[in-house]
């Protein structure tokens, strides 16, 4: 399908060639890239895409590496910043990362036969010419303050390097944040539906894991990596997901049913650069995948019932030493005598003590949580696993963030966070969660602990005291947190997981005190943390308003009757008594009574949120009572 010669097509700019006589030169080498297209990241994680004239763009290069263009703030997600009457907003060009190549495959550029090119260019926001804003510059700057703050940490409590392969802080030259994603997505083919018991089947089975690939899914697959490649992204895998059905071979010779969920690797890389790779990535994903009639969805939990799409984040951390060494911070001088070093440790601890302010920027949309229940490998407790011996690896896939090393490879020691969805705002995820690292990794050295003593620490009873993680909570277990405890334990031991947007972004309020850890150095400001706020709400509430509760009077009123009262068993009228009394209670207003929808709709038009995120969980375990008993009373019919 993309046959261009792409040995001739432009993919990237890299960072190191972004002179202005490098740029001027490889654009007019390459006459198909037609746009130039500065790409900003708001605080929603969205980002802007205009089309500038390459002509124009290199008629006035310093203009617009330096100052870039504007754009109306108040049309992106930028509240209680950008308003109406205050929303200009300048989009500078970030010349430290890699730029990209966005190929339009269906509009062919005349002169030279290869597709038309729009080089789309990671930028930050700027806020009447001084407030730097937006989710690129709120990563940009936790690194820059992680990176200054961790030196002064070992500088001041050099104890730890016994623990490191380093003899002094002045070897080091400097420290490096490591950081890769992992997506998963549905694809299928468009306006198909399938049977959600054939694919929780199908699941139960284990019939698509790692299965070969067939068909479209194959080529577009194929062709996806092999043009990412292109990209210099150094792609390292792609393979079939839990989730999915075989395909269906058509009379016409073409697969017409296709329903199938797949992930792609790559390379790590920087945490900015990863979290602009992914972005890219995504958009060749579905532009590819297109082009084979395929449809896909990065959605966390496109069906209820089946599995849904993660994005495990990696998180990496090392030093880099003038003598040209790499050393892993997170791992332990002898990998065989202990788990992690102390700032593996304390980093560890900081992510899971302040996973109540870390997880509003996870886990912020009503389909992140409808992926993070019981019984689908997504992790509902705050909880790690560290493996049941140094030389046994952790495999346990039921905690929130699992610790990945090699006995053998010191290198590859990381952290992967396993709440991340595949439309989690992955800069807000990079920053925050290594805010809280910094926290924990500051609380264990300057107590001066070792690598037992904080194992000792992460691993301790509940109600047991500790110099810094919370007495009532459990924060180490090597069983399955499914299997192994009631949901009641695990409300106990681990804390009771938020149910919905409203509950998780409430952390700002209930633990007030844990958010400053995001304004070290005003890397969060108050007024950022309040549009984050507000964007987050505002969100949910339109979307619970506008989309859900009418979706769910939809299926309602779908749930028709369907037997003959003069050719029926009393087991199909009980069944439709109770499913009628579900609708009534879900959906039928009475003179004295509102049914739930519109409790739910006059709640949030009344901005009582507590009660409509209270009525939206009781709609959830109604809506899926009513899906169950339909199932079971249709099965029946002849």
């Amino acid at each position: 399908m993309l046959d261009f010669d792409l040995d001739k097509m432009l993919f990237t700019i890299p960072a190191e060639h972004h002179s202005k006589e490098e740029i001027r030169d490889i654009l007019k080498k390459h006459p198909e890239v037609r746009f130039v297209s500065l790409v900003g990241i708001d605080i929603g994680g969205h980002d802007t895409d205009e089309k500038i004239p390459a002509g124009l763009f290199l008629e006035d290069i310093d203009k617009f590496l330096s100052v870039g263009v504007q754009t109306d703030g108040s049309s992106v997600v930028l509240p209680k910043i950008a308003e109406l009457n205050n929303a200009k907003v300048d989009i500078i060009p970030d010349t430290e990362v890699n730029w990209y190549v966005d190929h339009n495959f269906k509009h062919i550029d005349r002169e030279t036969g290869l597709p038309v090119g729009t080089l789309r260019i990671p930028s930050f926001l700027i806020h009447n010419d001084v407030a730097e804003v937006g989710a690129r510059v709120i990563l940009r700057d936790a690194i820059v303050n992680f990176k200054r703050d961790l030196l002064e940490i070992i500088k001041k409590n050099p104890y730890v390097l016994e623990h490191l392969p380093i003899d002094s802080v002045d070897e080091i030259e400097k420290i490096e944040i490591t950081a890769a994603t992992e997506l998963e997505f549905w694809v299928k083919t468009p306006d198909d539906e399938t049977d959600r018991e054939q694919l929780s089947t199908a699941q139960i089975l284990k019939e698509q894991y790692w299965k070969r690939t067939i068909g479209p899914v194959r080529t577009a697959l194929e062709e996806t990596m092999l043009l990412l490649d292109r990209y210099g992204l150094q792609m390292e895998m792609g393979h079939k997901e839990v989730g999915g059905v075989k395909a269906k071979l058509g009379n016409s010779g073409n697969y017409d049913h296709v329903m199938e969920q797949l992930e792609i690797d790559w390379k790590f890389s920087t945490a900015i650069q990863a979290a602009d790779n992914e972005n890219h990535i995504k958009y060749i994903v579905r532009d590819v995948f297109r082009l084979y009639g395929l449809d896909v969805t990065f959605m966390a939990k496109p069906m209820e019932g089946v599995a849904g799409s993660g994005e495990h984040t990696h998180m990496g951390l090392a030093a880099k030493l003038k003598d040209g060494r790499r050393v892993n911070l997170f791992a332990a001088k002898d990998m065989r005598e202990d788990f992690l070093s102390p700032i593996g440790f304390g980093a560890l601890m900081g992510i899971l003590k302040n996973y109540d302010v870390v997880n509003p920027f996870v886990s912020a949309t009503n389909d992140a949580f409808n992926r993070l229940k019981p019984g689908y490998e997504a992790p509902v407790c705050v909880v790690t696993s560290l493996g049941h011996g140094v030389e046994l690896p952790s495999r346990n896939r039921t905690v929130l963030v699992g610790l990945v090393r090699d006995v053998e490879n010191p290198l590859a020691t990381r952290f992967e966070l396993r709440a991340p969805n595949p439309k989690s705002n992955t800069y807000l995820v990079l920053a925050a969660s290594y805010m809280a690292m910094l926290d924990g990794i500051k609380a264990a050295l300057e107590a001066q602990k070792t690598s037992k003593e904080l194992e000792a620490s992460i691993s301790k009873d509940f109600e047991q005291e500790d110099f810094y993680l919370e007495r009532d909570r459990l924060y180490r277990s090597e069983l399955d947190v499914f299997e192994e405890y009631t949901s009641q334990e695990r409300d106990v031991l681990f804390g009771r997981a938020p149910r919905t947007v409203w509950e998780n972004i409430c952390a700002f309020d209930d633990h007030a005190e844990k958010l400053e850890i995001f304004q070290r150095d005003n890397v969060m400001t108050p007024i950022t943390l309040a549009s984050y706020k507000e964007a987050i709400v505002g969100q949910w509430a339109t979307e619970l308003h506008n989309r859900i509760v009418p979706n769910t009077m939809d299926l309602v009123r779908n749930c028709v009757k369907c037997h003959d009262d003069s050719d029926c068993v009393d087991y199909d009228v009980v069944y439709w008594e109770k499913i009628n009394e579900i609708r009534n209670f879900l959906g039928k207003d009475r003179l004295n009574e509102q049914c739930l929808l519109t409790r739910i709709v006059r709640a949030l038009d009344s901005k009582d949120y507590d009660t409509a995120s209270r009525l939206q969980v009781e709609m959830q375990g109604k809506v899926k009572e009513l899906t169950d008993l339909y199932i079971i009373y249709k099965k029946n019919l002849f």
